[in-house]
């Protein structure tokens, strides 16, 4: 799991991207549930107020995941990455996990 910058402007500061990586060897071992509430439930700690995710749109396990996690869709990138030779969209998904958005 990561938390990145998200876009390197100074407005943009209580925002992250974050991402989620889990080994095939690893899947469906609840890895990914346990990075996610660590990462929201320290997020205000660290001064963020909002968490950002892009994820293919056919990547349905990570797309579940976060919609668990109460992320919403915030935007679609129709065809905007050329993965193995397939144009791919992307969702981007987002969630206000900051004091101020309680």
């Amino acid at each position: 799991m990561s938390f990145q910058s998200f876009y390197g402007r100074p407005a943009y500061h209580s925002t992250v991207e974050i991402s989620i990586y889990i080994s095939p060897d690893f899947e469906h071992q609840g890895l990914g549930k346990q990075l996610l509430t660590k990462a929201i439930t320290e997020s205000p700690n660290l001064g963020l107020n909002t968490l950002v995710s892009f994820i293919f749109a056919h990547n349905y396990s990570s797309l579940k995941l976060f919609e668990e996690f109460s992320f919403q869709h915030w935007g679609n990138l129709p065809k905007i990455a050329d993965l193995d030779s397939v144009q791919r969209d992307l969702m981007i998904m987002g969630l206000r996990v900051g004091k101020l958005n309680l």
